[in-house]
């Protein structure tokens, strides 16, 4: 056993089902697996459902875990999603600054403002930081208009993010495009990685005739258009719903929208003037998982078009992992339509394109199951082979171990996407 430990800050932790809560874990214990101690500071609160409450010490795969009270409100408003973060930060720099025998920190984005706990630490206890960056504030606040780019909290927040990017010994971000946004922000030579998440635990297919959760919700017979995890700004659902308006006739086409989110309000919305053939879920448990995103016949991936550079389409490899075809609702640069149209293993609609997607889904549910199985077993070979947990984990854990071992990680690494590696050639 180490006697340096892995300091690991994330306002969402397990068994919270929010997917960076499970990736963060996933590292966690992959570093506790190779002889490091791990301790985790997290909230105590659901991240979507303040109600739900977690031990405030737990042990989990070898990963100590301890949990502040009062670390989340809910997402309501942004006032009480800021009231909530606030709190957690300010406990938390308090509890990693007296965590003992520090080797180093692994922050991420969430929430935006835990890289300044992260670097306030590194400074007075002089430890090193690897930066896992899921996604790019203030870009992404800025990209959807909800604060000016002259603001001072931008130039602040901006200010804050070229410190980090500066002493982080390593960056992990997840794909080419947000690296070039980093890139833009601060130099990275050699400390920079570019990889993917990987699909959640527990996400391997099962067969349509063999899934309970279709049976539960009434899926037999039908085609399931399945948008699962969290509904945010940045992934527009608007082109899919007024799609499923067009489609309201045809009995045999489900609309299902699983997970939580403030873009959940426009699914609640057309459920609410009469859209009956569109179903609203909340997350579901992990051990479910493979039930439910297994029920679906189409994933549907949504990327906003000024959001490319500053997000990650996370929801693809879920999609991958379950051998489901995939609808990619987006740009044609990103990182999503690249990995579907050159793996052949879906679809791609331009947001506003509304007849477009009438038309897709359309084809999809005539299409024979055996060729939409087909595209769905193409989806998963390229996971195995290219974004399996073992692989992308792996990576991420071998830079975490050299770095709290105080040597140097092997950088850059780049896992590009097929169609870029093409390209480039």
């Amino acid at each position: 056993m180490s006697d340096k430990t892995l300091l690991v800050l994330s306002q969402v932790y397990v068994p919270d089902p929010a997917s960076v809560g499970q990736h963060m874990h996933d590292a966690a214990a992959a570093t506790a697996r190779r002889g490091h101690r791990v301790r985790v500071i997290a909230s105590a609160r659901g991240y979507d459902d303040p109600t739900r409450r977690y031990p405030l010490r737990e042990e989990r795969d070898g990963v100590s875990i301890r949990r502040i009270p009062l670390g989340s409100f809910g997402k309501k408003s942004l006032a009480i999603r800021l009231l909530g973060q606030a709190s957690f930060l300010i406990q938390a720099f308090f509890r990693g600054l007296l965590t003992p025998r520090i080797g180093a920190i692994l922050v991420s984005t969430s929430p935006p403002m835990c890289s300044a706990v992260a670097l306030a630490i590194s400074v007075l206890r002089r430890v090193p930081i690897v930066y896992w960056v899921m996604d790019i504030n203030p870009d992404q606040a800025v990209r959807l208009g909800l604060v000016s780019a002259r603001s001072l909290s931008v130039r602040a927040m901006e200010w804050l993010n070229r410190q980090i990017l500066r002493r982080a010994h390593a960056v992990v971000t997840l794909d080419r495009f947000m690296a070039e946004t980093l890139r833009r922000k601060a130099d990275l030579d050699g400390r920079l990685a570019v990889f993917p998440p990987w699909a959640p635990a527990n996400s391997e297919p099962v067969a349509h005739e063999d899934n309970p959760f279709r049976r539960k919700h009434g899926l037999d017979g039908k085609f399931v258009v399945m948008h699962s995890g969290n509904h945010s700004p940045s992934h527009p659902l608007d082109t899919v719903l007024r799609a499923a308006e067009q489609l309201r006739d045809r009995d045999d086409i489900v609309f299902m929208f699983i997970g939580g989110g403030c873009g959940k309000r426009g699914v609640e919305s057309a459920i609410s003037e009469g859209a009956s053939n569109v179903v609203n879920l909340p997350y579901q448990p992990k051990a479910e998982l493979k039930n439910s995103l297994s029920a679906a016949d189409v994933h549907l991936v949504s990327m906003g078009n000024e959001m490319v550079g500053v997000v990650h389409p996370c929801k693809i490899y879920g999609a991958m992992a379950v051998a489901r075809p995939v609808l990619v609702l987006g740009p044609r640069e990103c990182h999503a339509t690249e990995l579907v149209e050159f793996e052949k293993y879906g679809r791609c609609v331009e947001h506003g394109d509304v007849e477009g997607t009438v038309k897709v889904i359309g084809d999809l549910a005539a299409m024979p199951a055996v060729l939409r199985n087909l595209m769905g077993q193409r989806a998963n070979a390229v996971l195995a082979e290219h974004y399996s947990e073992t692989r992308l984990n792996g990576l991420l854990a071998e830079i975490l171990d050299v770095v709290i071992k105080g040597e140097k990680p092997l950088m850059e690494i780049q896992l590009e996407t097929q169609s870029a590696a093409r390209r480039a050639a």
